[in-house]
């Protein structure tokens, strides 16, 4: 039985997908976890969770790359050279505005010295109540984002 068993797992694993590494837009990570830079205590309590979290691709706000009230820049407060930015359109209401907001973050990449980062985050939220994604406006920059050649990650629903 245990040798059956052992054929079975060998022909089973020789036809698996190669799982060990996550590859989007022709660039490969070797973690699967993606880690945004709000909600913490600190800029220092930020840096540290990043780094403890062993992840390779970080959220970015493009909106809240500047803390208004403390006057700091992420783009100064984390290590662009271990991380991946991905910036993300959080807090747009339409496609017209998320695409500006995605270019935006594009340079933002740029000028961290990812010269060719061209990933963004896509959320387009019409209903501030309950925080769903508008999938309308979200496919209409989807669209034009990808002409323009952004590798995108939409923020939407299971449909």
């Amino acid at each position: 039985m245990i040798t059956a068993l052992t054929k079975v797992w060998k022909i089973r694993d020789s036809k698996m997908p190669d799982y060990s590494s996550l590859e989007i837009g022709g660039k490969k990570f070797s973690s699967r976890l993606m880690v945004g830079t709000g909600k913490y205590r600190s800029s220092d309590d930020m840096v540290k969770s990043l780094s403890n979290s062993e992840t390779e691709i970080i959220t970015v706000a493009v909106r809240r790359v500047k803390n208004n009230q403390t006057g700091e820049n992420l783009l100064e407060k984390i290590d662009w050279k271990k991380f991946w930015m991905l910036p993300n359109t959080a807090g747009c209401s339409n496609s017209d505005e998320a695409i500006r907001i995605a270019v935006l973050g594009r340079e933002l990449a740029k000028l961290s010295g990812q010269e060719e980062n061209n990933f963004v985050k896509l959320e387009v939220i019409s209903d501030k109540k309950y925080l769903l994604p508008d999938p309308i406006e979200t496919l209409k920059a989807a669209a034009i984002l990808i002409k323009k050649g952004f590798v995108v990650l939409p923020y939407i629903n299971a449909d």
